[in-house]
């Protein structure tokens, strides 16, 4: 049976073979796995590629315990997207962090705190978001693996102390940091094979300590400035302020959608959705039920906010928001 590779798959394998670091590699690896199809024509294809990921995450975990040149980390994905926590030194990126998860990352008034990714689960609805505090952009001094765990995100918050002298200053300097390795932060969702020598990163521009005195006033200056670019939102770490628009902001950002197994003559769950990238199709939540349901698929009934109760759909149907979907094989 032929593989009938799509090109999102060659994209991939190209982002993989231009890879420098061992992040990149794994991401593109991962993407090549979720893209192709599954059946039979392509079982060594998945054993292969799953063995190279194996391979590489003992390299990583290799580079986490020897340190030292060539040192790099990998953050394992969980939940339905992983975020990362971006920002200069004492811009409270870790309370940040904390607030908006269970994790408990050290905290302390002097910089540079921070000195290995730090993951936590955002719970947002009923999914989770990972967020990834990391150790400050610093133009002095970063280290090597930051960037890369950056690139290989789905998403970047910028960090900026809105209680500091010039926050403007810091959204600037933390753009020019992540500019000069080639990571180029965009306001509006994007796929990661949207370029390879730079890579687009959809992003939000956080302003943490919303709470201290002058912050809402540098908050207006930067949403007045940076409108046209970014979304620009206010938050507060220590009250809590902001936190929930952030969440959906995220969520949006991530342009994710949510669907619903429906067993025949059954009530859907839920509470347990699947998540896919939007544009995704019926073939793939058919994949993510079972691997021999692609082939089996007869056709599928959905229930959704633009359709009739139970619509029949063909196997191509793009994904929305909120579908329940019952599989006919």
């Amino acid at each position: 049976m032929p593989a009938n590779l799509p090109p999102q798959y060659f994209e991939a394998e190209r982002r993989y073979r231009e890879a420098r670091s061992v992040p990149e590699k794994l991401e593109a690896l991962k993407e090549m796995l979720a893209v192709m199809p599954k059946h039979k024509g392509t079982e060594k294809l998945q054993a292969d590629i799953k063995r190279r990921i194996a391979k590489l995450k003992e390299e990583a975990q290799r580079g986490k315990k020897g340190g030292g040149k060539g040192y790099s980390l990998y953050v394992e994905r969980e939940g339905a997207g992983q975020v990362t926590l971006a920002g200069l030194p004492n811009v409270g990126k870790s309370s940040l962090l904390a607030a908006l998860t269970h994790a408990e990352p050290e905290i302390a008034e002097y910089p540079y705190t921070t000195r290995k990714p730090q993951p936590g689960m955002f719970e947002f609805e009923n999914i989770g978001i990972q967020f990834v505090d990391l150790p400050p952009l610093d133009p002095q001094f970063m280290e090597p693996w930051v960037p890369g765990i950056i690139r290989v995100s789905d998403a970047v918050l910028l960090i900026v102390d809105l209680a500091s002298e010039d926050p403007l200053s810091q959204a600037e300097q933390t753009l020019e940091i992540l500019r000069s390795y080639k990571i180029e932060p965009v306001g509006h969702p994007v796929r990661p094979e949207a370029g390879a020598l730079v890579a687009e990163k959809p992003a939000l521009l956080v302003g943490n300590r919303l709470d201290l005195p002058g912050a809402a006033e540098n908050l207006q200056i930067l949403s007045s400035l940076y409108a046209g670019r970014y979304r620009v939102l206010g938050v507060s770490a220590r009250e809590g302020t902001g936190l929930a628009e952030l969440g959906r902001s995220v969520y949006e950002l991530l342009d994710i959608v949510r669907v619903y197994a429906k067993p025949p003559g059954k009530e859907p769950d839920k509470e347990k959705p699947f998540v896919f990238r939007r544009g995704s199709t019926l073939l793939d939540f058919a994949a993510a039920i079972h691997k021999d349901f692609v082939e089996r698929l007869k056709f599928a009934r959905v229930w959704g906010k633009n359709k009739f109760d139970g619509q029949r759909v063909n196997r191509d149907y793009v994904l929305e928001e909120g579908d329940v979907i019952e599989l006919h094989i």
